[in-house]
């Protein structure tokens, strides 16, 4: 049934919080984050390898991004790469692509990631997503990986999950798949969390019964479409008047007219949370989102002294910092802990790592005091 699954990598966003690395003009997607010689958007359509084939990888991303995509992804065809006219959260987007895989597809199964993720055990992934797959391929649910939390974290959204299994009768099937078995793994949602302060997220851990919210979805594309109609239904009208221009010569300019009819909403708010029939589907399989420069370090390979080093650089007496530069360019470091040391085109970042969450700040001033050439 691999020709009915479907990927949408959710790669239009610019992460901020990842500056001066990620600029507007070349986001993080697009950068080899993790010093491996391939970029985040790269690394994610390589672990989904043998999981659906390249025909049926969609990457959406805003419309100036489309020609980056293609450098990245050449194997891509234009068609597959689905261009977003404005940003306008993760709602619009993931019922652009599902709306025009139905189109394609009416049987298709479709996993939706962001494209700035790191996974470290590929085949525990790859395996974790094959048991989505088959329940949503057979069953009337919404789906959603989560990660099993290590560690207190206030940046992840939290998932509290019924600790029971679900019993196959109480799930719907879907038509024609009246046989088919509901993965034991899965678990009924009880309610979403956005990110807690630092004691919530202690009790959240502590009480065995919260993930973190990856961000990766599974679902039927008639599930999801349907489930838009119930939720977010301005949403689907907007989708609907327009589906037999999806796929054709006319895409383009419905898409901007739509766009502009659509509100600023993430999946989560507009459909996870209200939906009754979201499972999720507890993984572990060495899994971050890169959103911040102390993922980077917690990710990274660290040395002796535990930092991060991807660059041409010196360290005296450094420890438990981040440093990022230039190949081209030699740095020495001497005497610093726990810093972010970062530069890329233009731009010198030196903050302390406990004092990132500034760096939205910093991005904000730099844009009013020194122009749009350094965001």
């Amino acid at each position: 049934m691999e020709q009915h699954t479907y990927l949408v990598v959710m790669a239009g966003g610019i992460g901020s919080r990842f500056w001066p690395f990620s600029r507007t003009h070349h986001p993080k997607q697009f950068h080899d984050v993790l010093g491996l010689g391939r970029s985040m958007l790269q690394l994610t359509v390589d672990r989904f390898r043998g999981i659906c084939p390249a025909e049926n990888v969609f990457v959406v991303t805003n419309r100036d991004y489309t020609e980056l995509v293609h450098q990245h992804l050449p194997e891509l065809p234009f068609d597959q790469i689905l261009g977003e006219p404005i940003g306008r959260n993760t709602a619009p987007c993931i019922a652009y692509a599902s709306y025009r895989i139905a189109q394609r597809d009416p049987e298709a199964v479709i996993v939706v990631t962001p494209a700035d993720h790191a996974v470290m055990h590929e085949e525990n992934f790859r395996e974790a997503i094959r048991t989505a797959v088959d329940g949503a391929r057979t069953h009337n649910v919404l789906i959603t990986l989560g990660i099993q939390p290590s560690r207190p974290d206030t940046g992840y959204g939290y998932i509290q999950f019924i600790d029971e299994v679900v019993q196959p009768e109480h799930v719907q099937t879907a038509p024609g798949h009246e046989d088919g078995v509901f993965p034991q793994a899965l678990r009924k949602v009880k309610t979403f969390t956005e990110k807690p302060n630092l004691e919530l997220a202690k009790m959240f851990v502590a009480s065995g019964d919260f993930l973190w919210n990856s961000g990766l979805f599974v679902w039927r594309a008639d599930a999801i479409i349907h489930a838009f109609h119930q939720y977010l239904s301005d949403i689907a009208e907007v989708f609907d008047e327009g589906r037999d221009e999806l796929g054709t010569s006319q895409e383009e300019d419905f898409i901007s007219r739509a766009y502009t009819r659509c509100r600023n909403i993430s999946i989560d708010y507009g459909v996870m949370e209200k939906a009754d029939n979201v499972y999720v589907l507890p993984a572990d399989f060495g899994w971050s989102d890169l959103g911040t420069w102390d993922s980077l370090h917690r990710m990274g390979q660290h040395d002796a002294d535990e930092n991060v080093v991807d660059g041409n650089a010196l360290l005296y007496d450094t420890s438990e910092c981040v440093i990022k530069t230039p190949p081209e360019r030699l740095v020495v470091v001497q005497g610093l802990e726990g810093y972010i040391v970062a530069e890329y085109d233009n731009v010198l970042l030196i903050c302390k790592r406990t004092e990132e969450q500034r760096v939205k700040e910093f991005v904000a001033d730099v844009k009013s005091k020194k122009g749009v050439g350094y965001n």
